[in-house]
């Protein structure tokens, strides 16, 4: 007999250890993680207190390989192809920081890209001869025109006798929360002869991504902390075989570097590249080693990663309808339903933007700022809102401790906010 997961206020009230007035509506931005996983990251960390040498020189080395064991099922890659870096951010840094840009070479991203990404690209055009070019988008946008202005720019790019090295792009978008066709977007990538960075923030615990292997970007990296329920400070590296050639350094250098004058070699049987990362400077590696206490709640609690992806994708749909319903206005979708396949849902809020209309786009900044402000003084909840497209919207997260009835809360809130708005009580 199957046992039906404790979904929603159940599993809150049991496994997470949220404040009992606290909404978390947002949980895209951060993660959270269940108490079964806070005590084993309370375990490590009591074990590095009472024998620190003991536990960092060897314990740790032991317990980061059994979590890499246990993560490379979920992308369908080998073992020693992945690593793990502190979040996604780092992981993207990783690779710009190391491949050997020359004069004329330039990295393509869409303006959707992540804004830590995109300053990252900035900076290391500051130093490094690497340019970089946007291709816009304005959601909702179906997968055949992403595929297809990324082929174009990258012919455009080249017309101009420029080199397109690299091409990066997301599972899910951070904002707006949409499913980018990353898949195909690799298959491109590698007819036009692009290297592939895959910004999977929003990846592993979120989509099912045990096809990665076979889908093979050059490069990918994924924050367990947000959808897999391990300790902020976690997220997976992949690399695989072909290309670790090409990662020479951790960020910051560390103790796994190789001189480039000696030909490279195992230590303790780890390859170059897991024993680049294996200890990069010292900080708390605790995350790390919570990985397979995280999957051990997310098969035994939950039932398994489609038990989780069948409950929050559906939430998604049918709460963010729901607020919709409420606003009196519409969720962001597109024909197919493709950008939606997953666990965001975007709500556009009744509040008009633009020349002619109630706001101009210049005061949606406060607008946005005081929205925020509000539900955390009043209603003691987040919302990640922004404007895209002439549209402010409130992108919400589904999640396994949350309820349909969560979802009518924040409508009724936000209806009260945009009436509050819409009153002039932000200008007071």
């Amino acid at each position: 007999m199957t046992i039906k997961p404790p979904f929603g206020h159940p599993i809150r009230n049991t496994h997470f250890s949220f404040s009992p007035t606290y909404v978390p509506l947002n949980h895209g931005s951060f993660g959270t993680f269940p108490l079964s996983v806070t005590q084993h990251q309370n375990q490590l960390q009591t074990q590095a207190l009472e024998r620190p040498d003991t536990f960092i020189v060897f314990d740790l080395p032991v317990l980061i390989d059994e979590s890499r064991a246990a993560i490379a099922p979920l992308l369908g890659v080998d073992v020693d192809e992945v690593v793990f870096v502190p979040n996604a951010t780092t992981g993207v840094n990783v690779v710009l920081r190391n491949l050997r840009w020359e004069e004329g070479d330039v990295v393509v991203c869409f303006s959707t890209i992540y804004g830590a990404c995109e300053k990252s690209l900035v900076s290391v055009g500051e130093v490094l001869p690497v340019q970089m070019e946007v291709v816009e988008l304005q959601y909702p946008v179906e997968d055949e025109e992403i595929l297809g202005r990324l082929e174009e720019r990258v012919g455009k790019v080249r017309q101009e006798g420029k080199r397109i090295r690299l091409a990066m792009f997301d599972t899910v978008l951070t904002f707006p929360g949409a499913r980018m066709p990353w898949e195909r977007l690799v298959a491109k990538c590698k007819e036009l002869e692009v290297l592939s960075l895959i910004d999977g923030a929003h990846g592993i615990g979120h989509i099912d991504l045990r096809e990665l292997g076979k889908v093979a970007p050059d490069f990918f990296v994924s924050n367990c902390h947000k959808w897999l329920y391990t300790p902020r400070g976690c997220a997976v590296f992949h690399v695989p075989f072909k290309n670790q050639h090409l990662i020479r350094t951790s960020l910051p250098t560390s103790h796994g570097y190789q001189h480039p004058n000696k030909p490279p070699e195992k230590i303790d049987g780890k390859t170059p590249f897991v024993h680049l990362f294996e200890f990069v400077a010292t900080i708390d590696y605790s995350p790390y080693a919570c990985v397979p206490a995280a999957l051990s709640f997310r098969q035994k609690i939950c039932g398994g990663e489609e038990e989780i992806r069948k409950y929050c994708f559906n939430l998604a749909r049918t709460g963010g309808a729901a607020v919709a319903k409420i606003l009196g206005t519409h969720v962001m979708d597109t024909k197919s339903g493709t950008m939606s396949q997953c666990c965001f849902a975007n709500v556009a809020l009744p509040l008009a933007f633009g020349e002619g209309k109630k706001f101009g786009t210049d005061e949606a900044p406060r607008i946005q700022k005081w929205l925020n402000g509000t539900a955390v003084r009043e209603f003691d909840t987040y919302l990640q809102i922004a404007l895209h497209g002439g549209i402010m919207w409130v992108r919400l997260s589904a999640q396994i401790y949350l309820e349909g009835k969560d979802f009518e809360w924040v409508g009724y809130r936000l209806k009260e906010l945009c009436v509050r708005i819409e009153g002039g009580e932000v200008d007071r």
